[in-house]
């Protein structure tokens, strides 16, 4: 009876102490830092959970040593909860994350007009801020394909002219068969000369 009163007391110690730290307790117009708030939802979390969990097993009378096991499982359950979320929140760094998001914030308080949308119309918003981005893009491209006809017209050209240059090797080549043809036929009719007999 008196390790169950002090369980009590201990839990109404806790609930006092999370009453103090939650943000329905801080007055108006004051902030919460996100990560005290992230702390205050995960605490508030596993003191439920534990809550939840703490009713135990409904047992007979005499069942203390099996209540005693239940809630060591309950609070050791409540403390690798408690390692394993500060471990996420190392590995993800979301201290810095969320204080940098809270600075963000703090410096958007001085500001009195929208920081995104002046206009208030979504749809010229975004084409204010797409449209120099795309006619950018657009003369990029446009550039990139000027630079592409003017290779293709400049290797056009040197395809046409070694086509010219192939034409003129083949009347070349034309005109030496025949050469040497005449020759050779030169040739034959001297040599039929020479041959013939006296």
């Amino acid at each position: 009876m008196a390790e169950a009163s002090s369980a009590d007391l201990g839990g109404s110690c806790e609930e006092k102490r999370h009453e103090e730290s939650s943000p329905e307790s801080v007055p108006p117009g004051t902030t919460i830092s996100r990560v005290k708030l992230l702390d205050t939802m995960v605490d508030t979390f596993l003191q439920k959970l534990v809550a939840a969990g703490s009713a135990g097993p409904r047992l007979p009378s005499g069942g203390q040593p099996v209540k005693q096991a239940f809630s060591w499982a309950a609070r050791r359950l409540s403390r690798g909860r408690k390692e394993e979320i500060s471990e996420i929140k190392e590995e993800g760094n979301l201290e810095a994350v969320l204080n940098a998001l809270d600075k963000i914030v703090e410096e958007g308080k001085d500001r009195k007009e929208p920081a995104w949308r002046p206009s208030g119309i979504p749809e010229k918003d975004l084409h204010s801020a797409m449209a120099p981005y795309f006619l950018q893009q657009r003369d990029t491209l446009r550039h990139h394909v000027q630079k592409q006809e003017a290779e293709n017209r400049q290797l056009a050209d040197a395809v046409l002219a070694g086509r010219r240059e192939l034409e003129e090797l083949q009347l070349q080549v034309q005109a030496r068969q025949q050469a040497w043809q005449a020759l050779h036929r030169e040739q034959k009719e001297l040599v039929a000369v020479l041959r013939e007999p006296e």
